[in-house]
Order: structure tokens, then C-alpha cells, then sequence
């Protein structure tokens, strides 16, 4: 854990997890367990709201032609009875779910509670008129002890009323009150659960809890308060009553079977098929009458569908009885979890604060500050390269001073020795004649040699270093460099030759590539004695090419060859044989080579010569 930050905050994380698991786990047990002992508790009325739900339901599917729009209903209708509520259709498909959320919920019970299906839900008899859902019965009356409400219904017209029928049947309930009241009856006008009106009378005639039929009034003076039209159905359903009629005639003439046709004698304007023999109703005049009557109600009705009840599994943590406990576990989860940061965050702050102040003490100019470094994480890593880039600012700050002071020292003395001359030759000490003006000449020349080195320095540093890449011979640029420098060597006595091995094309800078060579070819024959050898080659290599200088003179120490490339690096025993001229030549070689895509290395022994070696890619 103490090796990666990632892995700690990755544990911690987990732990909170864990604790807000374990929290959840005590709500949703303290619930379930008060839940299931009110379901206990409730189970003599279980029964009662479980059909109260069939048949609300069965309600909706006689209204609606398809179940859309049933989510909305379920949920209040399971909020209301505290049951899980859920419909499939008849392949399983679920169609909603009140324990449902976010598309997942528990598993359904395996056995369906019950099966709604609007169009054959109905009890037709032998007849198989629409029954179930248009012709309701004549009216009814619910006695409730002595006095009850006698409730005369609008029968089949409570079944597909439009707004402009329901508006005509208020109109004719209302009449028909006045109706009876200026003949002394105290009747009402009540509504059902659907909105249809109801005419709802006082009577003593009826005791106990039975429903029982109440005939429509004989041919009295009150025969006349009932409006024509009150007990009409609705146009909806005459037009599924003609339909039924139809197909319920001609799947009975395809059979064969004898039947009548009449008008229902409790509901107005609707017919029923009724067999001839009523003592011997076949099974084939049955299926007749009741897959018309399906066939004609399915439009109209949703389709079959499963019904699934169980105990309610959802826990609403808004509720009034949750939202308390929900509330307290929260916040203990939160002052657990804020705890565990607090401590885990000042753990790893506190590195990050150290590296900040040695930031800051390093932007004030003390780049030798450093930071303490514990453990092998990320922070920790973090640590080692602050150290690391700060070591190297503070050695490049150091190489920086001496460069200047170098590049001062160099100035200096060709400046000197001009200056001197000058102010000798202006007091007469010195005349100004041509070996004057010569020494003066190659003083100048020093001093511009060192401004162009200084100048290919900088724009190597800016990485503005221009290379003009051509498809060149290495090996005719190694006899270029070798000519030019030829009378250099004859006058010192050291033999120059070049040794190449076969054409060498590569896409490079033929006039940067001929400076690098040159300025070690410049070096290897000042120091090279007289007598002594200087031998540059050129060989393929694998994907590329090195190109070597190799010398017989007195060679470099071992401890000298990791700093040969640095600018103005001068060593006690060997500071002319690693300055050459400027003390620039070998640092910007390393440069040239690099911008190439090459390397350059050196290998010597100490009085046995040195080897320079330049790997270039082959580009052909």
C-alpha cells in the first residue's frame, strides 16, 4: 500500500464503499423486517385489496384499447395498497413493474396472480352478449343495516360514454330527480367512481350486507320520471354489440345451429343471440358466441395480460418514516468517510507541501534546495525528480558561470595582445609594418572564429539549428575534409590519409557534416607529434555509418573522456588537447552530429592515440 498513492486511494475508497454498503444493508434490513410484520399484521385484508386491484385494473382494460399509459396508474394504485404491482402480456413480456427502477428490479413470482383479459371477462350465459362490459344489469341497491342508499344506475351506458353523451346522461339524471320528487320520492343524483350519474333513493325494505336487484318501477304514476335514454348504452357499444351479433350469427350458420335474436330486456338497444332449445345449449353454440364477443371487443379493450402481486420491495428514503434514519445513516457514512481523508489526506499532503516550498525557495535563487524522500510511491518518485531536476539546474547554473568566465578568458587575451600592439605601435615602440598588421590579422581571426562557435552554440541550444539535407557521399566528404586540411598536417609532420570502404550515400548537410569532421581532424594533428599518423574512415555499420578519426598521438586520461563534449571543460594535464582553439570545436561537433540523428563517442589510451567515432543513419 505504501508503494502507490493509486492503490491507497483505491482502498479508501473501498473502505467508504463498504461502510455506506454495510449502512444501506441496516435500512433496507430494519425495513423489510417492519414491513413484513404490518404484512402480518394485515393479512385478513390482503385478500380484499388484491382483488380491489384486479378488478381497478380490469377497470383500465375494459377503458383502453392498449396498456400505454398504465405506469402512472400502477404506481399510484401500489403506493396506495403498499403491493408490488406487475403486468406481463401473454408471452412473458414485461409491461410494467412498480418495483421496478432504472430498468432492473426483483425476480417475479413463478406463478401469475391472476389473468386480466377484458374480453372474456364478462358473464354472457348462453346467450353471449356483451355483458361484461355494456349491458350492465338493471338497477341495484347496497343495504347497510336498517336504511341504505338504493343505488339506480345508468346499466349499460356506464361503458364507453363520450364527454357529449355523459353531459346528456347529467341532464336526464337531473330531470328525472325532479321528477320523482314532485311525486314525493327523496331521491338524489349521486356519481360512480367513473363519473356516470346515479339516481340513489332512501329505503328500509332491505337488511344485512347483500346487493340486491331493484326491478324497474312498475307502470305507475312514477313509471313516467324516467327519461328515455337513461338507461340507453353508449354509441361505442351498440357498435360492439352489432359487431358481436354479426360474427356470432355467422360462425352459428357456418355450424348449423338454431338460434333467435331479440332485444335484452335490461338494457336498451342491444340484442342477444339466444339458442332456440335453452334446455340443450351446445358447447359449439358457446364457443360461437364467446370468440364473437372477443373478436369484437378486442379493438377496444387492452389485451390479455398477466397479473403479478407481491410485497412491496422498494424503500422510498424521502418517506415520512424514512427520511429520519435515512438522513442519520447518511451522515454517519459522510463524518466516517470525511475522518478517513482527513487522516489519509494530511499523509499525502504533506510531501506535496515540501516539494512546494523547495519550488519556491529554488524560484528565489537557492538551488540548493532539496527535498526529504521517504517511501517508493508515486509521491515519492515525485520527490526523487524534483532532486534530480534541481541537481542538474544547479550543475548547469555552475557550468553556466564558468562558460562566461571562460568566454571572457578567451576574449580577453586576443583583445589584449591587439590592444597592446596597437597602443605600442601608436607610442612608436612597435612599428606598424606588415608582420604587425599580419600578428593583428590572426588575432582577429581568433576572435571571429570564437563569435561564429559562440553563435552555432546558441542556435543549437534554441534548437534553431538549420540543416540543408542533400543526398551526399560520406566517403567523397571525408576526402574533402582530408584535402583541406593536408598542408596543415605536411607542416606539422604528421601523415593524413583517408581509408573509405565503398560509396556511403545518407541524406545529411554535406557543409556541417565537413565542420564536424574538420574540426576533429584540426584537433587530432595539433596534438599529434611529428612523425605521427591521422587516419579518418568511413565503413557501413549495420543501418548506418560510422565515421572515425584516430590518431597516434599522446592520448586522454580515462577521467577526462566523460567531459570532453562540454564547453570550455579544461583539464591540468590536458587542457590543449581538449580545449582545440576556442574550446568550443568538440562541443559543437557533438551538436552537428545530433542534429543528424547520429552519435558521436571517443575511446583513447594514454600514449597510444585516440579514437573519435561518428554513427550517422543511412537515409539512401
Amino acid at each position: 500500500m505504501r508503494r502507490s498513492v493509486l492503490l491507497r486511494f483505491l482502498g479508501l475508497s473501498l473502505a467508504v464503499a463498504l461502510g455506506a454498503v454495510i449502512a444501506t444493508a441496516v435500512i433496507a434490513t430494519y425495513s423489510t423486517s417492519e414491513k413484513l410484520q404490518g404484512e402480518l399484521e394485515d393479512n385478513t385484508s390482503q385478500l380484499q385489496v388484491d382483488g380491489d386491484i384486479y378488478a381497478r385494473l380490469s377497470t383500465f382494460a375494459a377503458d383502453h384499447a392498449t396498456w400505454s399509459g398504465v405506469d402512472k396508474f400502477v404506481r399510484q394504485l401500489a403506493d396506495q395498497t403498499g403491493r408490488r404491482i406487475a403486468l406481463t402480456d401473454a408471452d412473458g413480456t414485461m409491461i410494467v413493474d412498480s418495483a421496478r427502477v432504472l430498468g432492473a428490479g426483483p425476480d417475479l413470482p413463478s406463478v401469475p396472480a391472476a389473468t386480466i383479459d377484458a374480453r372474456n371477462s364478462g358473464t354472457a350465459g348462453a346467450g353471449g352478449m356483451f355483458v361484461s362490459a355494456v349491458a350492465a344489469t338493471a338497477p341495484r341497491s347496497v343495504a347497510f343495516g336498517k336504511a341504505s342508499l338504493a343505488a339506480i344506475t345508468v346499466g349499460a351506458g356506464q361503458w364507453g360514454l363520450t364527454d357529449a353523451e355523459l353531459r346528456q346522461r347529467e341532464k336526464l339524471a337531473a330531470q328525472a330527480v325532479d321528477c320523482y320528487r314532485a311525486h314525493g320520492r327523496n331521491v338524489t343524483v349521486s356519481t360512480t367512481a367513473d363519473g356516470v350519474p346515479t339516481l340513489a333513493y332512501e329505503t328500509t325494505q332491505l337488511s344485512g350486507y347483500s346487493m340486491t336487484e331493484i326491478p324497474k318501477p312498475a307502470a305507475t304514476e312514477n313509471d313516467s320520471c324516467l327519461p328515455a335514454g337513461l338507461y340507453a348504452p353508449s354509441a361505442k357499444a351498440i357498435k360492439i354489440n352489432n359487431d358481436e351479433i354479426h360474427r356470432s350469427i355467422a360462425c352459428l350458420d357456418a355450424a348449423g345451429e338454431q338460434y333467435t335474436l331479440q332485444a335484452t330486456t335490461k338494457t336498451e338497444g342491444l340484442q342477444v343471440v339466444t339458442p332456440k332449445d335453452k334446455s340443450n345449449v351446445s358447447k359449439q353454440f358457446v364457443d360461437c358466441t364467446v370468440q364473437a364477443r372477443s373478436d369484437a371487443l378486442a379493438p377496444y379493450v387492452a389485451p390479455q395480460a398477466k397479473l403479478y402481486l407481491g410485497a412491496k420491495s422498494t424503500f422510498n428514503v424521502f418517506s415520512g418514516e424514512g427520511l429520519l434514519r435515512t438522513a442519520a445513516t447518511a451522515l454517519g457514512v459522510l463524518l466516517i468517510a470525511a475522518l478517513v481523508m482527513v487522516f489519509a489526506g494530511r499523509r499525502l499532503v504533506r510531501p506535496i507541501l515540501a516539494l512546494t516550498g523547495a519550488a519556491q525557495r529554488m524560484t528565489n535563487g537557492d538551488h540548493a534546495a532539496r527535498v526529504p524522500v521517504t517511501g517508493r510511491d508515486e509521491v515519492a518518485r515525485l520527490g526523487h525528480a524534483f532532486n534530480a531536476m534541481a541537481e542538474s539546474i544547479q550543475h548547469h547554473d555552475v557550468q553556466r558561470k564558468a562558460m562566461v568566465s571562460d568566454v571572457a578568458h578567451e576574449l580577453r587575451t586576443p583583445l589584449a595582445n591587439i590592444k597592446g600592439y596597437l597602443v605600442a605601435s601608436e607610442d612608436g615602440v612597435v612599428p606598424l609594418d606588415k608582420e604587425l598588421v599580419t600578428s593583428l590579422l590572426e588575432e582577429a581571426g581568433l576572435l571571429e572564429r570564437l563569435v561564429i562557435d559562440l553563435q552555432d552554440l546558441a542556435l543549437a541550444d534554441a534548437g534553431m539549428l538549420r540543416l540543408h539535407q542533400d543526398p551526399r557521399d560520406l566517403g567523397e566528404l571525408a576526402q574533402q575534409v582530408v584535402s583541406a586540411h593536408r598542408p596543415a598536417a605536411e607542416s606539422a609532420g604528421v601523415t593524413l590519409s583517408a581509408e573509405v570502404a565503398g560509396a556511403a550515400p545518407a541524406v545529411v548537410d554535406g557543409a556541417r557534416i565537413r565542420q564536424a569532421l574538420g574540426n576533429l581532424v584540426s584537433n587530432a594533428i595539433r596534438f599529434t607529434g611529428a612523425g605521427g599518423h591521422v587516419l579518418v574512415g568511413v565503413r557501413r555499420v549495420g543501418d548506418g555509418y560510422q565515421v572515425t578519426v584516430t590518431d597516434s598521438g599522446a592520448g586522454i586520461a580515462s577521467e577526462h573522456l566523460p567531459y570532453l563534449f562540454d564547453r570550455f571543460y579544461r583539464a591540468e594535464h590536458s587542457r590543449s588537447r581538449t580545449t582545440g582553439g576556442s574550446g568550443l570545436g568538440l562541443a559543437i561537433t557533438k551538436h552537428l552530429v545530433e542534429a543528424h540523428g547520429g552519435t558521436i563517442t571517443v575511446t583513447s589510451t594514454p600514449g597510444h592515440g585516440s579514437t573519435f567515432t561518428i554513427r550517422l543513419p543511412a537515409r539512401p
